[in-house]
């Protein structure tokens, strides 16, 4: 990077951001017939790995990598049913957390390019 580059991690507010866009999205999925199925029970471990995730991707601490490993995000969502309906409600819930929260346009518009990509990309039905 430039010196005096920040990264969106920073620009947006480090952890904290991440911790309570992940909150958001997931009160969501909670009450979502398509998606809720996929998740287990408890949903405070995939919280943590989710915030950890988006932190590290948007320049954060690779807190993601060390406690877990490569992403490897194709592998990992493998064993889920992912079909256009999951992805379209996924993609629906990320980006109303993101619409939610207290960010530039320019933010929020990188964000929904990657989140779209990449559900895309997860697609396996």
């Amino acid at each position: 990077m430039k010196p005096g580059v920040s990264t969106i991690y920073e620009r947006v507010g480090g952890s904290a951001f991440f911790v309570e866009l992940v909150e958001r999205f997931y009160q969501l999925v909670e009450d979502d017939p398509v998606l809720r199925p996929l998740y287990p029970e408890d949903l405070r471990p995939g919280k943590v790995h989710l915030a950890a995730f988006l932190a590290q991707l948007w320049g954060g601490p690779p807190q993601y990598t060390l406690e877990r490993g490569h992403p490897r995000l194709r592998q990992r969502h493998m064993s889920f049913h992912i079909g256009q309906d999951e992805r379209d409600a996924w993609v629906a819930h990320m980006l109303s957390a993101v619409a939610s929260m207290d960010i530039s346009l320019d933010e929020a518009a990188l964000m929904t390019v990657y989140f779209k990509n990449t559900a895309t990309l997860l697609m396996n039905r």
